[in-house]
């Protein structure tokens, strides 16, 4: 089934207001075992005439969002009807739940929300228990122009989400007469990038029937998608962890820091950090998963050297001899957070974030990463992320947090 959405609005393509229906959709589609062909943004206006009109000549379902409120530029209602040759009339029912609305509120009701009960000739009003708007089904049959299906759905997610679920799901059921939904395994790597799944597997992914895969690539992760029968997923992955075991994160879809507390959960163990060119990224990573109060025990941001120095207990000498980007000092700071929290293991960054600072034995990019537990001496690696300020910082965070659960395995 040719699935089609337009989304509509002038403040979605201003930046005003995050269109966040698209990964929505894609997300519920899929559950039912429908894909989106093409999902369309669009200004107030002419706009939705044309990306309609072209819509239902493609599509076996379009499903458009927004425009259909009382004010003069919602225009959803009116442009379908008008693409369609049908005429528009008064729907009893949805008036009264209307005139309903406000009265419950005690509440006089504008002329201008009466456009709102407004429905094409035939079509089915979708009940809106959450807002003024009712949403409008138009059953292929009306559609002269096509065999489109057309669903005209409020904007706000908190009236269009329960109305999908009320109203679309069981008519995208009927129509699409989808039994079984493939389903979807996504593995995610780290330390490892696209072209080496792409030498490595591609071919054999291939040749498995009924299976499509996809790569998404983030910085210092690779996600494997796999979609198919739970058969062909079986096979995908077990290929794929053939290959590159060593590099999995997790096969349920876990993020690495969510990995980290559950390892560390798992293992009754506490963790500390002692962030300098991160900030606390670390920290805020590992605190933004559910559960981590039973593992993070205290984060440091020593910034400064003299917090270093005061916080972590590393040696001022050795920051003169060595500087704050080295092995030496990276340990030291891994060892003092082990010391002073108390934790079963401790991770410390300190690197060259930029754009300036750089040397040419230690250029921007550059960190070391430090890791200390209580069964080993502190040890340290070195990484090299040239990147904006923001981005270093998220892959030096990922470097670390991913020494921490290979600590834990």
């Amino acid at each position: 089934m040719n699935i089609e959405v337009i989304n509509t609005g002038t403040e979605l393509l201003l930046g005003n207001t995050l269109n966040t229906h698209s990964a929505w959709f894609g997300r519920e589609l899929f559950k039912l075992g429908l894909r989106i062909a093409r999902q369309t943004t669009v200004p107030d206006g002419e706009a939705i005439t044309v990306a309609i009109t072209e819509s239902i000549r493609r599509a076996d379902v379009l499903i458009v969002t927004g425009g259909l409120g009382p004010t003069s530029d919602d225009l959803t209602r009116e442009i379908t009807a008008e693409v369609l040759g049908l005429e528009l009339i008064t729907d009893e029912a949805a008036l009264r739940s209307l005139e309903g609305f406000f009265t419950m509120r005690g509440r006089p009701m504008a002329a201008a929300n009466l456009k709102q009960v407004l429905c094409p000739v035939g079509a089915d009003i979708l009940p809106n228990p959450n807002g003024t708007a009712p949403g409008i089904y138009v059953p292929p049959r009306l559609n002269g122009r096509s065999n489109c299906a057309i669903f005209l759905l409020p904007g706000p997610p908190r009236e269009l989400y329960p109305m999908y679920q009320a109203e679309v799901v069981p008519r995208l059921r009927a129509l699409s007469g989808v039994e079984t939904a493939y389903e979807a395994l996504e593995l995610k790597f780290t330390g490892i990038g696209e072209s080496d799944f792409h030498q490595g597997i591609d071919a054999e992914l291939a040749a498995i029937p009924g299976l499509e895969y996809g790569y998404c690539a983030h910085i210092g992760e690779v996600d494997l998608r796999l979609i198919g029968a739970p058969a062909a997923l079986a096979q995908g992955r077990a290929i794929t962890l053939g290959h590159f075991e060593k590099f999995l994160i997790s096969d349920d879809g876990c993020s690495l820091e969510a990995m980290v507390v559950r390892l560390l959960t798992a293992r009754n163990l506490k963790l500390a950090t002692a962030e300098s060119c991160t900030g606390g990224l670390i920290a805020n990573r590992i605190t933004d998963v559910p559960g981590a109060s039973a593992v993070l025990t205290h984060g440091f941001v020593t910034y400064a050297n003299a917090a270093k120095v005061g916080l972590l207990g590393v040696s001022a000498s050795d920051l003169e001899a060595h500087g704050a980007v080295s092995e030496t000092v990276a340990c030291q700071m891994a060892a003092g957070a082990l010391r002073v929290s108390g934790a079963d293991i401790a991770v410390a960054v300190t690197g060259i974030a930029g754009p300036s600072g750089g040397t040419a034995e230690k250029p921007v990019g550059t960190a070391w990463i430090g890791l200390a537990t209580k069964d080993a001496a502190a040890t340290a690696f070195k990484v090299y992320h040239p990147r904006n300020r923001h981005d270093f910082k998220l892959a030096v965070s990922q470097s670390a947090l991913e020494a921490v659960r290979q600590s834990c395995l």
